[in-house]
């Protein structure tokens, strides 16, 4: 599929270092996008932006802790001085880290509501002046989110994880009456089982194993997937805000 219409934009995408973030930063990149790569990681980032510059793309390596609003606030002057406004801002930092509640793990809790929810907040108050003002030009800006299909599912010991993609599922419906009205388009990306670094931060080996054994049987998406659908989503004509977008592999109910 042709995504032309993205020829020229500047996109700052976090969670860069892997799975959807990398995925989309590449596929971004491949198609003109001036891509800022957001991560904690920043020898990933580095080898990241080496890949893109040798497919003849462009990208700029800004470490970040989406965490730390101080070091939101830094990758917003880095980003400026390189890139001048941002278009196109994509939210992919996230961290699953699932437990039943009554395990009591706050550690877990906290650096979930930090990515997850604060950590994106921050990176929409960072950057949001820009898509308003690149609306208010006549060009096309997008704002992009990825929650989870745990916003709408309960899954047993997922209570927490399912809780943040939630409130971003619910930011995002919100943002779209502040900002839709200025020409800013919001979407918010719910995917099902995906194949990316999350499943690796789990902690707790039966869980592992019952997510090894979804990936088994349903054949889960890849990042690539998550990827093709964002730069469809934002190569679409300005006036077309496609609000949600809840994808699934074929065999998961």
């Amino acid at each position: 599929m042709s995504y032309d219409t993205l020829a020229g934009r500047t996109a700052v995408v976090t969670g860069a270092a892997s799975g959807m973030g990398e995925a989309t930063a590449r596929l971004l990149a491949s198609h003109g996008v001036r891509v800022a790569l957001l991560a904690r990681r920043a020898e990933r980032l580095t080898e990241l932006a080496a890949k893109i510059e040798a497919d003849g793309g462009q990208a700029l390596v800004v470490a970040t802790d989406v965490t730390d609003a101080a070091s939101v606030d830094a990758a917003v002057e880095r980003v400026h001085a390189a890139y001048g406004d941002v278009d196109l801002v994509v939210n992919a930092a996230g961290v699953m880290l699932p437990n039943p509640v009554t395990d009591g793990r706050a550690d877990e809790w906290q650096r979930m509501l930090d990515t997850n929810v604060a950590g994106a907040l921050r990176v929409i108050r960072a950057f949001t002046p820009d898509l308003i003002a690149v609306a208010a030009a006549g060009r096309t800006a997008d704002l992009v989110n990825i929650s989870s299909i745990g916003a709408h599912i309960a899954f047993p010991n997922y209570a927490v994880y399912g809780a943040t993609k939630a409130a971003l599922t619910y930011l995002s419906q919100s943002l779209r009456t502040e900002l839709g009205p200025r020409d800013v388009r919001v979407t918010n990306i719910e995917p099902g089982l995906t194949d990316t670094e999350l499943g690796g931060h789990i902690d707790n080996a039966e869980l592992s194993g019952q997510l090894d054994g979804m990936f088994d049987a349903l054949i889960g998406l890849s990042a690539d997937d998550i990827a093709d659908l964002i730069a469809y989503t934002t190569s679409r004509a300005r006036h077309v805000n496609l609000r949600q977008a809840i994808v699934l592999p074929t065999r998961q109910a």
